[in-house]
């Protein structure tokens, strides 16, 4: 078991494209164009996954969901943050909190900042208060910057998870019947 706080560090980048719907943060974007990948794509949930990974001294999301592997063609995002939330648990450890960025000329994703952060934190177990999803762009710089991918970051942190006290409860000796 772990005893130690962890950080880690996540990131992914995906190429958009036309004909796929554009997942980030578990929800769908309204968009023309979708994020090319072998799963759906999704690059906040999978530099979360990363992160998580990451903290408990594991390897990349790659070496756990290859995307030459048949069973992740198509999968969910959710999957793998899940399998990522159980490695957290199953190390003795508890995810504090999360911080995110997500880069991307468009679509804009101000006005879906909070409903991604909140979608997020459920996925998570997490209090909103322990999740940020920050949206920027790359100010017309490289292939995020004309529009033609979309980057995530995050970091999270984890805590060893508190040990349960058991309490005995105190119970009344059974008073003797008198003959």
């Amino acid at each position: 078991m772990i005893q130690a706080t962890r950080v880690g560090i996540g990131f992914d980048v995906h190429r958009l494209v036309r004909g796929r719907p554009l997942m980030l943060g578990g929800l769908q974007i309204e968009s023309p164009l979708g994020l090319e990948g072998h799963s759906d794509g999704d690059v906040l949930l999978h530099a979360v996954t990363d992160a998580m990974l990451g903290a408990c001294g594991e390897s990349d999301i790659g070496d756990f969901f290859p995307s030459n592997d048949p069973q992740w063609k198509g999968a969910a995002s959710e999957t793998f943050l899940a399998k990522a939330l159980a490695k957290v648990g199953k190390a003795g450890l508890v995810l504090n909190n999360v911080d995110t960025i997500l880069i991307a000329e468009r679509p804009h994703l101000g006005a879906w900042k909070e409903a991604i952060r909140s979608n997020l934190a459920g996925l998570l177990g997490l209090p909103l208060d322990r999740v940020c999803v920050k949206a920027k762009t790359n100010e017309g710089l490289g292939p995020v910057g004309k529009g033609e991918a979309i980057e995530a970051h995050a970091v999270v942190l984890l805590k060893p998870r508190k040990k349960s006290k058991v309490v005995a409860k105190k119970t009344k000796p059974k008073a003797k019947k008198r003959s």
